[in-house]
């Protein structure tokens, strides 16, 4: 799974595109939405010191935006701005391409069922591990 994953975020990188760590970051505030920095430091799970730099970048790339916080003035919510969630969705796209090619060009229609049932069964252990939450149903 490591391998295919590496293989994958390998396809989109692009010298112009985000690093694997802005990929990362932004898969984060794609999936849980407006967040503060340190919430998204907990999703990645490193310091908040070493997003920083990372977050200054994607701010000034045009992937992220900030705005002040509902709650407390001290803090921010990060989220993708239009522009970021239009180009992350475009290299969604890409990887899911290449995924959906290269298993129909390898498993036949029982493998290709077997994969799904796999993939069922991993994302269960995947929800025990992140404290039992239930994955989403297909």
């Amino acid at each position: 799974m490591s391998l295919l994953s590496r293989q994958l975020r390998g396809g989109s990188a692009t010298p112009e595109g985000p690093s694997v760590a802005k990929l990362s970051v932004l898969g984060q505030l794609h999936r849980h939405g407006p967040c503060t920095p340190t919430a998204l430091a907990g999703f990645e799970r490193v310091k908040l010191q070493s997003l920083t730099r990372l977050l200054a970048e994607l701010e000034a790339e045009g992937w992220i935006g900030r705005a002040p916080h509902p709650a407390d003035g001290r803090q921010w919510l990060l989220s993708l701005t239009p522009e970021g969630m239009r180009r992350l969705k475009a290299i969604m796209r890409t990887r899911e391409a290449a995924l959906a090619a290269a298993i129909g060009a390898t498993l036949d229609e029982g493998q290709r069922a077997l994969l799904l049932e796999a993939c069922g069964l991993i994302d269960g252990i995947s929800a025990a591990l992140d404290g039992g939450a239930k994955p989403p149903g297909p």
